[in-house]
Parts: C-alpha cells; structure tokens; sequence
C-alpha cells in the first residue's frame, strides 16, 4: 500500500474507523461482556476492506467466510531525503478460495459498486426511523405500559419498545410468559394506537425436547438442525438450557424457521431484532459457538462450522426476511441482527451490541456505525448509555445526542444495568432529551431520504467527514465526527467535561445550525459544546426535508449558499409502508437578487420553503 493509505471496515471495529497497525480476525465472536475499543474481534466481521491514499480509493472484498486475519501496518512517509516506507494489508485464512473482488473510484462509486455486487439495502419502515426504547429486564406488560406512559406524559416521542428474552417463557423462543404477558396482541394494540410498535428478539437456539425441537426433526430428510460428521445433533448451552441449532445454510431449514415468524406477527409484533447468533453457546473457556467439526448443507456443497460459522447469521437474517415478506408482503419488514456477513444490508441492519457503559464505548459507538457503513452495512446504531452499566447523566445525554444522528436510535440496558428513561436522570437531562428527541423527530424525513438513497446508491446514512475529499489528509485522520447525508456535520462530544470542542471542516461553507454562525473550510474551527447540544453544521446551500412545525407534514429547509455559488439536495417521501421506491424529487437552491430561491427539476420556484443562513 502507498506510504500515506489509511484502512478502514473490515465489519464493526470498536478501533476504528481508522484501522491502525495490528491484527484483525475474521471470526464473527461474542466478546462476553461489555466491550470498548481495545476488545477485537467483535459479533460481525466480514473480509470487506476500504483504502483511502492520495493515489485514490478502493475496495477490496475477499469473497471467503472462513476463519482468517488481516494484518494491517499503516506506511511512513520519508522526512527529508529519506525513503518512504510502504504500507501492507495482508490476508490468510484457514481455507477455502482466494476469490478477490477489487472496486476503484470515489468513495461514493465504490460503494455504489458494492451495492451493486451484494445487494441494496432493505429500507426500513418510516417508524422504524424514530426513536425506540428496548431493556431486558421489563419483566411484564404492565412495566411496559408504565415505561410508555412516561413517555407520553412527557411529550417525548418514542416509535417502538422492544422486548427482550424475558419476555418468553422459559426463555424458549417463538413463545410468550402468559403470567407476565397475558394479553400480548391486545398490548400491542393498545400501543399501537399510541404510535408504539413492539419489536421482539429472536434468538436462533431452539430448547431440545420441546415442541419447536419436535417440529425442527421433521423438516428435510435430515432434519433441521446441526449435526456432526456422525449424523448426531450437535448441543450447545444457551438460554432456555441444552439447545439445538438450526442449520440456515439449508433452504429448507430457511423457509421452515421463517414460516415461524407468524407465531411473532399473530403476537402483534411489528419488527424484529436477532440475537446471540454468531452463533453462542455458553463455556467456561474456549471458543464459545458450535464445534467447528460440525456440519453444515452450505446451499447443498457441504462444509463445516469452519466454513459455516461466519455466515450463519447472515442464513439466519435471510430465513426471517423471507419468511416475513412471503406471510405480509405488503409490508417492508423491520429486522437488525447482532452478527451477520457481507450482503447481509439485502435483509436489515445491525447494532453496536453490548458496549461498554464508558467514555470510551461512547467513542467505540461511533467506530463501528462508520466503520459497518464502509462495509455496505448502513442501518446500524448502540445501545445508547451502553449495555450493562449505570451512565452518569452527563453520560447519558451525550450519548443520546450522538444516538440521535444514527440511523438506529436505540437506548438498550442488562437487566441488571440502571435506567435509560430519560427523566430517571433528574428534570435537566430531562429538557436536554427533549430537545435531542423533538430535533430527531423534526430530522425524520431526512432519515427516511438516507434510507433510501443508500439503496439506491449504496451511500451510507453517516459518512466520514473525507467522504466528499479523499484527498484531503487532514479529513482522512478525523474520527470523531462524521456526515450525514450530504447536508450536515455532526460533531458529538466524547470527552467528560467538555463544553467546547475543535471541528475539522471539510471544503466549503458550513453554518452552525444552533448560533447560524458561517464558517468556511477546509480548516479547524472550536465551536461551543454546552451539556444541552453538540455541534451540528449545515452545508451552504444543503436542501433537506423537514416535519413541518405543525408537525403533519413535511417542509424544505434551505441554507442559504454562498454568494455567486448554488446548492441543492433530494427528496424522496415516504412512499407508505410497502416496497415501493419512493420518487426522487430533486431541488436546486441560488441567490436572485436579494433572495434565496429554491426550485424543482424543471426550474419552478418552491412555495413554502424554510430559508436559514440569511
């Protein structure tokens, strides 16, 4: 590699973005905890990898889902008369073919290319855009309707709560506590009316000897589960105790799990997140999944866990999407999963996992969202506050602040973990969530645009700040801020006590959508950062869409370009909740004479738009 290259992806990476000197395995792994940056590797790896020089960028898929590592060791420029020392990106792994897939451009064409290769990815629906609350530990339908409640007291918008393992009986999946849960599809309805969906976990471990497991012996010839080189079911130890695994590298096995999701759907459920799939079973030391002796169909060519480990998740993501479109194919389901391998964007998205409740997991949360969107993958997000930890309030708002520019705005907690509602933190944080919360709402229209536009394109929903300039040096060692979209710079505090931070500005002008102060980049400017808001910067000329103050509709939002300079941006409304593509509506914004117009694809000045910048 050129002196100057920088790597990025290689899946979710609490290091990165930048992937500096080291090791990386290819070995999907559930790290047993909470992790922060120096835990490697994590739930969703994947042989995807982005290189950005001077010379240009690429990216590079090795098409093999065994076991492996890259051994990454960033290059020296020489001082003086001195030689540069070039950098190397270097690959082995345990088997299989070195299949090599190289795409060269621009970041944006490179992507789009990826897309093109694997797969665009699935839209989600426009609630799923919105903010959601998820705990293990609810504990009973009437804790749930408390925690809701709250909310709607509160005037706090909340789209969706999630239900975690304990809410089955006997943590057995594709089941329900009816002690606890005694009317779950009238729960669901009652939320629903509200404008809350519940989404459900699904995990893939099945109890052996209940009726599910009965069920799974009859499908195929061979059953549906994983069996070693003897024909004997292999078992591991999960949550509802000694499990079997279903094989989803069969087709038959995929389309019998996914015709299970009707049992979730019946239940009211409107969305679903997979878990503990890469897959886990719990030991004392050691690997914690399957033997890698195992075997696996792999789409009829045989193989074993060594092979079969890193795209089980992936199988597992395909079972439940096609299961869901073949039982409501009106409907764009709503699906993340923990693991997962490359194309695995054609059915869902993913999350940060069990991240460490730290300063430091705040900055691994951003990582990997960038990191996952350079590898195709732009639905993502954390557990905001962390998983198993009790955040301080200042904590706790600037992760929700971060959380809020993801495409996953998601607060998740252990059972045993502290609250994440947000006035369990005092009646301060509670105004500085409201603000984050009203902004994510006012910005959901965007989102659904993001969405997709990264289908359509393969562009991630949060970029890089060197997106639009590779080139620049400068934006190519900035990793602690990001875009989103094309219109905004996002620039969340990750540091205790801070209340000013410096911003490293890509070319053009930028404002500052808190004060409306003009900054012109490239350049590094400090901008106030008080608990109550971070830094976010609009670009000259950016028109994006809005929900309009009434908050029905939806509005254009134009910040005024530079003299002499036009600006513009795309629309795409939602098109309603099932598969269609949405049309792209396209503006251009100028000044004329002492005003700034804006105005549609043929020339047609714009009613109604929402000037700021002036």
């Amino acid at each position: 590699m050129p002196a100057d290259a920088r790597f990025f992806g290689l899946g979710g990476r609490a290091s990165g973005p930048r992937l500096r000197d080291g090791a990386y395995r290819l070995w999907n792994t559930d790290p047993k905890g909470g992790f922060g940056p120096g835990v490697d590797p994590l739930y969703l790896t994947m042989p995807v990898q982005m290189v950005v020089a001077d010379a240009g960028t690429h990216l590079v898929f090795h098409d093999n889902c065994w076991d492996g590592r890259v051994v990454l060791r960033e290059g020296e420029e020489g001082v003086g008369s001195g030689p540069d020392r070039p950098g190397a990106s270097e690959l082995r792994m345990e088997g299989g073919p070195l299949r090599c897939w190289v795409l060269v451009g621009t970041p944006a064409r490179v992507l789009q290319g990826w897309s093109a290769l694997t797969g665009g990815a699935a839209v989600p629906p426009e609630w799923a855009l919105g903010y959601q609350h998820a705990r293990w530990g609810f504990g009973s339908a009437a804790e749930v309707r408390r925690v809701v409640a709250g909310y709607a007291a509160r005037g706090l918008a909340l789209s969706a709560v999630h239900l975690d393992i304990d809410h089955y009986d006997g943590h057995r999946v594709f089941t329900v506590d009816e002690e606890r849960f005694p009317d779950l599809p009238g729960l669901a309805r009652e939320l629903r009316e509200q404008g809350v969906r519940l989404v459900s976990i699904v995990d893939p471990a099945v109890k052996a000897g209940d009726a599910l497991h009965a069920a799974g012996l009859t499908v195929g010839s061979g059953g549906a589960f994983v069996r070693d080189a003897r024909g004997r079911e292999v078992r591991g130890e999960v949550w509802p105790g000694e499990c079997a695994y279903p094989d989803f590298t069969d087709p038959e096995v995929r389309e019998w799990w996914g015709g299970l999701y009707e049992e979730r759907l019946g239940q009211g459920f409107s969305g679903f997140w997979h878990d503990m799939n890469e897959p886990v079973s719990f030991a004392a030391f050691g690997d914690a999944t399957l033997p890698r002796s195992a075997r696996h169909a792999m789409d009829g060519a045989g193989g074993d866990h060594r092979e079969g480990h890193n795209v089980y998740a992936l199988g597992m993501a395909r079972a439940g999407w096609e299961g869901l479109v073949r039982l409501r194919p009106e409907e764009r389901p709503f699906m993340f999963s923990r693991s997962g391998w490359a194309g695995m964007q054609r059915y869902g998205g993913t999350w940060s996992g069990d991240v460490e409740t730290s300063w430091e997991g705040l900055r691994a949360s951003l990582a990997l969202v960038i990191g996952l969107g350079l590898c195709g993958v732009p639905y993502s997000g954390p557990d905001v506050g962390g998983f198993g930890g009790s955040p301080s309030p200042e904590l706790y708002v600037r992760w929700l602040q971060l959380g809020a520019y993801m495409p996953l705005f998601r607060t998740h907690s252990a059972i045993w973990a502290g609250r994440r509602e947000p006035w369990e933190f005092g009646p301060e944080v509670e105004e500085q969530a409201r603000a984050v919360m009203a902004e994510r709402e006012r910005l959901r229209p965007y989102f659904v645009t993001l969405a997709h536009m990264a289908r359509r394109t393969g562009a991630p929903y949060v970029r890089p700040v060197w997106w639009g300039a590779p080139e620049d040096r400068r934006l190519r060692d900035c990793e602690d801020a990001f875009l989103l979209g094309d219109a905004l710079l996002v620039a969340p505090v990750l540091e205790r006590g801070a209340d000013r931070r410096a911003v490293r500005l890509p070319r053009g002008r930028w404002y500052d959508t808190a004060t409306g102060a003009a900054y012109e980049g490239p350049g590094q400017i400090l901008l106030d950062a008080p608990q109550g808001r971070i830094p976010v910067l609009a670009r000259a000329g950016a028109v994006l869409p809005v929900r309009s103050a009434g908050g029905g509709g939806v509005e254009l939002e134009v910040w005024a370009p530079a003299r002499g300079r036009t600006g513009g941006g795309v629309v795409v409304r939602d098109p309603g909740p099932g598969f269609g593509a949405g049309r792209v509506e396209r503006y251009t914004s100028r000044w004329a004479g002492e005003a700034v117009v804006v105005e549609d694809e043929t020339g047609a000045p714009v009613e109604g738009v929402v000037v700021r910048g002036l």
